[in-house]
């Protein structure tokens, strides 16, 4: 019995309910009706399971899921299949918010493909750009629920806490470690804040990334270096992924270069401060000799590149600088810049635990790496899971490239 217990698998799903306190006055035209919002979550036994209807919305709503079916497919019935529901269940549920809203949510016209009115597309889109911007929250208190349950049903399962600069691929790797034994305990943060962590022993690894080849005078070589000890730090590679401009679909601006970012009229959005994006930019910005008063809402911050693309994606702004997978998960287009390594630093001291162990394993696995390259804006990363001395990985060490080898 208790072998059958450490062998479940946990994942949370939480799930967003709107609630009503009634219909609204019949004269209204605008509605009040949203009191407030109740949140609760989904436990499935196994792992890797999250809902994919949506992947830049962790939390479910039923309402808002219609709305970006119809929105995708074009059609009432294109939406029922997409969701695997019947047609005239999801006709009646639009029907029905649409008459408690008392506005139009869709526009209905016989032989026209299904479109949503102009509020339909606000509330999908505000209900999506919060989710965006609560994502780092959001995924904390899921890790927590998950941590939680796994360590009650397994005292000694292999657990790692691991703060990190927001990637994709990320989830993914936790997702695919909890089916072979090990849990990730994943807290999203700025490239810098991780590192910190790590130093002040509120985690065991901190994920953060750099182009692959900066010079030791960048920004962000002099903002990383004090952080990182040689001889304290131990580093492995985790991915090569691609940086670059998301924009609307079909870059219908022409944005192709950061210089094309002072043009009149581009809007633009920004990385929060501590952020490795946000050195990424500030870099090419010096290297370009731009000003950041040249750009306009180069003061606009979103927390994280989800967020970012769905401000692209509402038309609040022309482009943002981020990751392939957050610009082809908002159906944005992607102008490519750079490409730059992803890295997990942890301390010397605990290479040798099994959880740290375990986890070189897994990066290693041919499993694994086919499953990194299928995912967009990414590709392997040489040697990747072993571990490395900073001066032989970081290009800002100034070691040559080629003598970059693994130690262990």
């Amino acid at each position: 019995m208790a072998r059958a217990v450490r062998d479940v698998r946990y994942e949370m799903q939480c799930i967003g309910r709107l609630v009503t306190a009634g219909p609204a006055h019949p004269r209204m035209r605008h509605t009040s009706a949203v009191q407030h919002i109740d949140f609760s979550y989904q436990w499935s036994p196994e792992a890797g399971t999250r809902s994919a209807h949506h992947p830049t919305s962790p939390l479910r709503n039923p309402l808002m899921d219609m709305l970006q079916a119809v929105r995708s497919a074009g059609s009432i019935s294109g939406a029922a299949k997409t969701l695997g529901l019947s047609y005239r269940h999801v006709w009646g549920e639009l029907k029905r918010w649409e008459s408690l809203l008392q506005q139009s949510l869709i526009v209905w016209e016989k032989g026209q493909a299904a479109r949503l009115t102009e509020l339909g597309d606000k509330l999908l889109w505000a209900e999506r750009q919060a989710q965006a911007r609560l994502a780092p929250q959001i995924s904390a208190l899921q890790a927590e629920l998950e941590k939680t349950f796994a360590a009650a049903f397994d005292p000694g399962i292999h657990l790692l806490t691991l703060f990190a600069s927001h990637d994709d691929a990320l989830v993914h790797l936790q997702q695919f470690s909890a089916r072979q034994g090990l849990h990730l305990d994943m807290r999203f943060c700025g490239s810098v804040d991780a590192i910190r962590a790590l130093n002040e022993g509120r985690c065991n690894i901190a994920g953060f990334h750099a182009p692959l080849h900066p010079s030791a005078k960048t920004l962000i070589a002099r903002t990383y270096k004090p952080l990182l000890k040689t001889g304290q730090h131990k580093i492995m590679g985790f991915a090569l992924r691609q940086q670059g401009l998301m924009v609307a679909h079909g870059n219908p601006l022409n944005i192709q270069t950061l210089a094309d970012l002072t043009r009149s009229g581009i809007r633009f959005i920004n990385r929060s401060l501590g952020t490795g994006t946000r050195l990424l930019l500030d870099d090419g910005l010096d290297s370009a000799g731009i000003q950041a008063s040249q750009i306009r809402g180069y003061e606009q911050e979103e927390s994280s590149h989800a967020a970012v693309a769905a401000c692209v994606a509402a038309g609040q702004a022309d482009a943002g600088l981020g990751i392939a997978s957050a610009a082809h998960a908002q159906g944005l287009s992607f102008v490519p810049l750079l490409q730059e390594c992803y890295w997990l630093v942890c301390l010397k001291s605990v290479l040798d635990s099994a959880s740290v162990q375990m986890l070189g394993r897994i990066l290693q696995s041919q499993e694994w790496q086919v499953h990194l390259n299928a995912l967009a804006g990414y590709a392997p990363i040489p040697w990747p899971g072993q571990v490395q001395s900073l001066k032989k990985a970081l290009p800002w060490w100034q070691f040559k490239e080629d003598s970059a080898h693994p130690d262990s």
